[in-house]
């Protein structure tokens, strides 16, 4: 599967095995799966501030400022001091944290008013926007085992809007589970655009020498989490978020102290999530990003299921198959395409 950034940035692998940062960002992204927990936990116990919650899933990129500059240190020492990222690629990604700021919020009306089982399941429809957009926008090429699992991806959630009760908890009316239905969808939409356009600003304007090191892969979810944090802080101001804090705070119902405490910890949740994401797409490419996304399904279905005692029926475990069954098709894909190029190279080296 070839796209811009296989073209200009990385030559084409023969190697069948993943390389270790694609490992360890595929690792990020299982790890912050507690992320939409938390943000449920938020709004379950009285919390109701949307930007806020908003900035909570982008705030966490200060963690990334210790570690990119003990890698810009180690790297000015050994004499290599083209690290930085380029000024372009610098505007192109804070645009786009921007917009990813604005999914976030979108993402998290809808997470007001559903389950974490539902809207995690509603936001596994980005991989069919992203290969829309991938396909569009970044030159991807549909293999039949990827165009199944597109399929697969997206017909799961859509199980949810036609089941029975649609997966609507009890004493919710009609109107706000659709209203959230479409407001996730949207928000999958939006991701969706967002994940190909990086790949592209990366093709475009970073530097083509080689497989990017992964202190590029910080910088650039530094840069896109502090414009997306800009925006979040100045929609708190305009709704007065941060006026309402300390009483929201006070009659949070897990308390004061568990108030902060998940905010903390949705914060780096999120920011494993983010990172990740980004390697992936930096790495690799983004629909694989998408691909990856739709893999916390089951462990978004497992922690919300143990932790916040939600129901789990048949709708959500068809789509939960489907879903995974998508996903297995996709890596199964892969696989035979990297088999297939594999031994086009060798027959090519024989001649």
């Amino acid at each position: 599967m070839e796209n811009i950034s296989h073209a200009t940035t990385t030559p084409p692998s023969t190697s069948r095995s993943p390389s270790p940062l694609v490992v360890f960002s595929a690792c990020l992204v299982l790890l912050g799966a507690g992320g939409p927990l938390l943000l449920r936990v938020y709004f379950v116990h009285g919390g109701r501030r949307l930007w806020l919650s908003t900035l909570s899933q982008l705030s966490g990129w200060p963690l990334l400022v210790p570690p990119i500059c003990v890698s810009l240190f180690r790297s000015r020492r050994e004499g290599i001091t083209d690290r930085l990222l380029p000024a372009r690629l610098v505007a192109a990604v804070a645009f786009l944290g921007g917009l990813f700021a604005v999914a976030c919020f979108v993402y998290s009306l809808g997470a007001q008013a559903l389950p974490v089982s539902t809207s995690s399941l509603l936001l596994a429809t980005q991989l069919a926007f992203n290969a829309v957009f991938a396909f569009l926008l970044a030159g991807l090429r549909f293999t039949p085992f990827s165009a199944n699992a597109v399929v697969l991806l997206t017909i799961g959630p859509a199980v949810l809007g036609v089941g029975p009760r649609s997966g609507r908890p009890a004493g919710e009316s009609s109107r706000t589970y659709w209203t959230g239905f479409c407001e996730a969808i949207a928000a999958a939409a939006l991701a969706g655009l967002v994940l190909p356009l990086v790949e592209v600003a990366m093709a475009r304007y970073g530097r083509r020498t080689g497989p990017p090191p992964y202190v590029t892969v910080m910088q650039m979810q530094v840069v896109m989490g502090a414009a997306g944090t800009m925006v979040c802080l100045l929609g708190m101001a305009v709704k007065g978020d941060f006026q309402a804090m300390p009483r929201e705070a006070a009659e949070f119902g897990l308390g004061e102290t568990k108030y902060c405490l998940v905010l903390i910890f949705e914060a780096v949740s999120w920011q494993l999530f983010n990172l990740g994401i980004m390697g992936l797409i930096v790495c690799v490419s983004s629909l694989l990003a998408g691909v990856m996304i739709a893999v916390l399904l089951p462990l978004s279905e497992v922690l919300a299921v143990i932790f916040l005692r939600e129901k789990f029926d048949g709708t959500k475990g068809i789509a939960l198959v489907l879903s995974l069954w998508g996903f297995a098709s996709y890596l199964y894909g892969e696989d035979a395409q990297r088999k297939l190029e594999a031994k086009k190279v060798a027959q090519q080296a024989a001649n």
